[in-house]
């Protein structure tokens, strides 16, 4: 299944999120919640990487990776299009392998129902 990724724009969609449910991994916190606002068809994510992890290049590194797993998600597992989600990035998740990375995200995706 093939479904575009939008980014969350507003603040107050942030705050919705932050207030939903939450699971942790090594890697990354992933916060969903179900938006009234959200259209069902498209996926909502958000990547946010904060600016003790490094400078410009590495948190782009980051975010670079983090959407590339969600792309990978999208076409191998079957995704919730009813929630909105926002991925923190944590401090470890620079140095950690891809495939580690991945394994960790998709188990903790497979959670979500």
């Amino acid at each position: 299944m093939k479904s575009k990724i939008l980014s969350l724009s507003k603040s107050e969609d942030f705050k919705n999120i932050l207030n939903g449910r939450k699971i942790m991994n090594p890697y990354s916190t992933i916060f969903f919640k179900r938006l009234t606002s959200k259209n069902n068809k498209l996926l909502n994510v958000s990547f946010v990487t904060k600016k003790k992890i490094g400078n410009s290049v590495k948190r782009n590194k980051i975010k670079r990776r983090l959407r590339n797993i969600m792309n990978d998600a999208i076409k191998s597992i079957s995704m919730n299009l009813n929630y909105s989600y926002l991925f923190i990035a944590k401090k470890n998740i620079y140095d950690a392998n891809y495939k580690m990375i991945k394994d960790s995200i998709f188990k903790d995706l497979a959670k979500v129902k």
